[in-house]
């Protein structure tokens, strides 16, 4: 019985601390330890309607700006005045998720393989796009082909509140009844 007590608290601290060595698991914020999300993402109704295809985070102005997970450089360049980054994920299916950031510098090329945390890029000038609250700030999306998603999922969850979930012992409280099959002893 201790031996599947042990294997059990094993498997929880697993859980609650994952391995950040797993491909795939590398996740932070493309800029700043913890930014402030601006404006949310707002799907739009149809292909060509209103909506927000991103979130806007909260940055000064030349900013470094990293990958959030592992991945290709799919685009570095301008689109309408702007530089973007757009990178393209491995292993996430077809046709893959993409990245993009903007407005930025880049500091990549079409092709290269970048890893989590890697700067792509540094934060341009202001172009019209951010809210007046902030005067600079990286719109940051998600695609899947031609597909808008919410980009704020690739975070690890712990990046979006605060902190790891923990387990607390609750002092004062006793088992109601009996443990099951003599589980201490």
């Amino acid at each position: 019985m201790r031996k599947l007590l042990t294997v059990t608290v094993a498997l929880l601290v697993l859980l609650a601390f994952p391995s950040s060595a797993r491909a795939g698991d590398a996740r932070l914020w493309p800029v700043g330890e913890r930014p402030t999300v601006v404006r949310a993402w707002a799907p739009p109704a149809t292909p060509y309607g209103p909506g927000h295809r991103g979130v806007d985070l909260a940055a000064p102005i030349e900013a470094p700006v990293r990958a959030v997970t592992d991945g290709r450089v799919f685009f570095a360049g301008g689109i309408a005045g702007r530089g973007v980054v757009s990178l393209e994920l491995p292993d996430t299916g077809d046709p893959p998720l993409r990245t993009t950031y903007e407005p930025v510098t880049p500091t990549v090329r079409k092709g290269e393989e970048v890893t989590a945390g890697e700067v792509v890029g540094t934060l341009q000038l202001p172009t019209g796009h951010c809210p007046l609250a902030a005067p600079s700030c990286l719109h940051w999306g998600l695609l899947r082909g031609d597909t808008y998603l919410n980009p704020l999922t690739l975070l690890d969850p712990s990046l979006m509140h605060g902190g790891r979930s923990r387990l607390l012992p609750v002092w004062g409280w006793e088992w109601p009844g009996a443990w099951p099959g003599g589980l201490f002893g």
